[in-house]
């Protein structure tokens, strides 16, 4: 995919035309096998299982169904299924995932040289981003799955653009649908009838942020993690709060992601936080009722 990309964009440099290139690699991603150098550049031993299964104060249903297969000896009926793995294992994982972002990292910069050789490099705006997280050992855990943590939902997003001031940080709550709008209203287009995104391009001039909530779905393609059907999950994530339904389930999750960063302690079920449960169920409402495709209203002709 490297190798492609450089000789498409060494193929296009004197072209004048507006060049859109999307390249996408696998990794990092499981199995975890990287290759040559990059399979043993890191040791395990310089890496830490934090948080630790036993760190969670109240363990949900999947991540009990997880650990009940684990104690078992219990392997996953397919390969992509969640499992629980031992501290060492979780550690070697972290030190092969290691490898496998080094390994993108450099081919990120191959593509940046041949930019850079070409002279597009100075007119190229740069995004960097990611589908999904991997639990990749919080409280032992691999893979991924309908649980709701924040190492699947957050993901990482690099804005390189030759206009905007270099070294910003935005804490902005964005989501992934808003990457189609603000690439399109960089290049003066736009957005499509019905676009859910919204521009970033605000946040990055250091802006107010664009929304004060995040709603995340999931829907499972397969039954695993303890659930007795297709996992149907919608999460609401807020500066301060997690909140997350399970479709069927008469348990869910709550979060303080002040105090507790790490989802170690579920509120769900917390006298003292009932209010703040209900306030936020009525919100994740609010915004399923929001996903809809607004298109303009037509206009009578006499």
């Amino acid at each position: 995919m490297r190798d492609r990309a450089v000789a498409y964009l060494r193929a296009n440099a004197r072209s004048d035309a507006p060049l859109f290139t999307s390249v996408s690699f696998p990794d990092p991603h499981h199995p975890f096998n990287p290759p040559g150098k990059y399979w043993d550049m890191y040791d395990p031993d310089d890496f830490t299982v934090f948080p630790r299964y036993e760190d969670h104060t109240n363990p949900p249903p999947p991540l009990q169904a997880v650990r009940a297969d684990y104690e078992a000896g219990r392997v996953p009926p397919r390969a992509t299924g969640v499992f629980m793995a031992n501290d060492r294992e979780v550690r070697e994982a972290m030190a092969l995932t290691a490898g496998m972002i080094t390994m993108i990292d450099d081919a990120v910069g191959a593509l940046v040289a041949a930019l850079k050789e070409t002279g597009q490099y100075d007119n190229t705006i740069i995004v960097f981003n990611s589908d999904h997280g991997d639990y990749l050992g919080d409280f032992n855990v691999m893979l991924k799955g309908g649980w709701s943590l924040d190492a699947i939902n957050r993901v990482p997003m690099i804005w390189a653009d030759p206009s905007a001031p270099t070294g910003t940080e935005s804490t902005a709550l964005a989501s992934t649908l808003d990457m189609s709008a603000t690439i399109l209203a960089r290049a003066g287009i736009d957005g499509y009838f019905g676009m859910m995104g919204r521009s970033l391009l605000p946040c990055m001039a250091g802006g107010d942020d664009l929304r004060d909530a995040l709603l995340i779905e999931y829907n499972d393609g397969f039954v695993r993690m303890g659930f007795k059907t297709q996992a149907r999950v919608r999460t609401l994530v807020t500066r301060d709060w997690h909140l997350a339904m399970y479709k069927g389930e008469d348990w869910g999750e709550l979060y303080d992601r002040r105090a507790d960063p790490h989802q170690t302690h579920n509120l769900w079920d917390a006298p003292e936080h009932a209010q703040t449960k209900a306030a936020l169920m009525e919100r994740l409402v609010q915004e399923m009722m929001g996903l809809m495709d607004e298109s303009p209203r037509h206009t009578r002709v006499a």
